[in-house]
């Protein structure tokens, strides 16, 4: 395990390069300059060209990229050019919220997902199992930033329940921050919960009809024995797949959602700077989100071996 990891590990270097050649690519072909944008459009042509001078946007294509690499690699990120403030510093507050939202919605997803996947499993064919494959079907339907605004309108325009929008002030307590995150974390839920609920009905009915399950039947052992042990051991290893890509995609910021809810997130400032033409901030947030989802990806290759001896971590599991 500890050889394979090393492997994984090695091969994030050419994958990081490679998206990082991509995202400043990205970002030297969107229309605007950032010096104009910062000095507005009285600017004189003079004053425009110093202040590309001053962000280093009169060098060459490759020298700026070689400079911007050198600068994340020594965790330099910059400055934002609308916030005026260092991109570290916008990224390590945005990213704590992006996490708590991310780790409550896929710890509501997995809570409610897996029993009913399990469950639409065990009762193929029947009225439950079209219940559930209904509703999975729904949530996957509906579109989130709809889910949200009818949540809004119902929980807090409404009933005036729970906050509308933001993520309430820092030192407020516990009770008060999660009812800022209910409206945000159910949205985000739905559909992955239903994502869930598919992957493991899918992946239990094949299970369920393999040899070896019928064969620990036939030792008269007890069902939930054979569905929890046998049988659901074996269906997470392709759901485990779907889980791991679902929270990296979560951590990599739910955008949507975090700009229906104002949810000041990695997702809201994604779009804020992007609305912005804030290169720094949307360069840095692009390269962290490509991290979280390659680093996401090993920690799931690497959980093979854990649900599945059989199985090599050398080589994606059959």
């Amino acid at each position: 395990m500890p050889r394979f990891l090393v492997q994984r590990i090695v091969l994030l270097i050419p994958t990081l390069l490679l998206a990082s050649v991509l995202i400043f690519a990205i970002i030297e072909l969107a229309p605007g300059d950032p010096a104009r944008m910062m000095l507005g459009t009285e600017a004189t042509p003079a004053e425009v060209a110093a202040e590309r001078v001053r962000l280093g946007l009169d060098r060459p294509i490759p020298i700026r990229y070689l400079i911007w690499l050198s600068d994340v690699a020594h965790l330099n990120l910059g400055v934002s050019l609308v916030y005026d403030r260092p991109v570290t510093a916008l990224v390590r507050e945005a990213f704590p919220n992006t996490l708590r939202l991310a780790l409550a919605a896929l710890i509501l997803s997995v809570t409610i997902g897996f029993p009913l996947g399990i469950l639409s499993a065990l009762r193929q064919n029947r009225p439950t199992d079209f219940l559930v494959t209904s509703f999975a079907s729904l949530g996957l339907a509906i579109p989130s930033f709809w889910l949200g605004i009818l949540l809004i309108l119902l929980f807090s325009v409404t009933l005036k329940w729970l906050p509308p929008s933001g993520a309430g002030d820092p030192g407020q307590g516990f009770l008060t921050s999660l009812r800022y995150l209910v409206l945000p974390v159910v949205t985000i839920a739905v559909s992955n919960l239903a994502v869930f609920s598919r992957f493991v009905r899918s992946s239990m009915i094949d299970v369920l009809s393999a040899d070896f399950v019928r064969t620990a039947r036939a030792k008269g052992l007890a069902e939930p024995l054979v569905v929890y042990r046998h049988a659901l051991r074996n269906a997470l290893i392709p759901v485990v797949t779907i889980l791991g890509i679902q929270f990296g995609r979560l951590l990599g910021g739910a955008v949507i959602t975090e700009a229906v809810f104002a949810y000041p997130g990695i997702g809201r400032l994604v779009v804020t700077s992007i609305l912005n033409r804030d290169y720094p901030v949307v360069q840095a947030t692009l390269m962290l989100v490509v991290i979280i989802f390659l680093v996401t990806n090993i920690v799931v290759d690497a959980s093979y071996a854990f649900l599945d001896p059989r199985v090599s971590p050398g080589r994606s599991p059959r």
